[in-house]
């Protein structure tokens, strides 16, 4: 059976340079057999946090919401990419996150980050792992920082320089262990089910 895996990207900000590891990253794992969908926040545009997705009366939610809460709970599994603003997490994928919780539990979830230093995002990956933790996902321990992100990828996703043969050299891990996590979730769930 074909898994589904969601790729979100956050960047409300122009250039989107950050959309091109997107660009990297959808064909990779559709080439492994996965059912990938790109999920843009701006697009989505969901609007700041006043209630979350549970709180809304059944068939009641706006309906970008419940497109999207239907589309996490048949995932098998999420990649967040994400920049860093100010050693911070980017607030438009923040705030898409947070409209959502039960629909996120017992899936992996797996964090490319990046930036246009070397910093590659790595402080905001860091603290993506204890949000998605604590939304009930399962973080894979490989994750992915790049920067210069404009060095790396071009406009299509393409790696380039030395940057770009890095990604492409870690990028087999880091879909190998999603994989994994994705089909140990799934075989546990048809075993048992979840605690709540």
């Amino acid at each position: 059976m074909t898994k589904n895996v969601l790729v979100f990207y956050g960047s409300y900000r122009k250039p989107r340079y950050g959309i091109r590891l997107a660009r990297f990253a959808i064909p990779r794992l559709e080439q492994r057999g996965l059912n990938v969908e790109f999920i843009d926040a701006r697009v989505v545009n969901l609007p700041m946090l006043d209630r979350m997705y549970k709180e809304y009366p059944p068939g009641t939610a706006p309906e970008a919401m419940e497109r999207l809460a239907a589309k996490i709970k048949a995932a098998h599994g999420f990649v967040f990419i994400c920049g860093e603003y100010n050693w911070g997490v980017q607030p438009g994928l923040k705030n898409l996150t947070d409209h959502f919780l039960e629909e996120w539990f017992w899936r992996p979830a797996a964090i490319m980050s990046y930036s246009a230093q070397r910093a590659a995002g790595a402080r905001a990956n860091y603290s993506w792992h204890g949000i998605l933790s604590e939304m009930g996902m399962v973080v894979i321990s490989s994750s992915i920082t790049i920067g210069p992100i404009v060095e790396a990828l071009d406009d299509v996703g393409s790696p380039t320089g030395v940057s770009g043969a890095y990604l492409e050299k870690i990028f087999p891990r880091f879909a190998d262990d999603l994989i994994w996590w994705m089909e140990a979730a799934e075989a546990q769930r048809l075993r048992k089910l979840p605690p709540y």
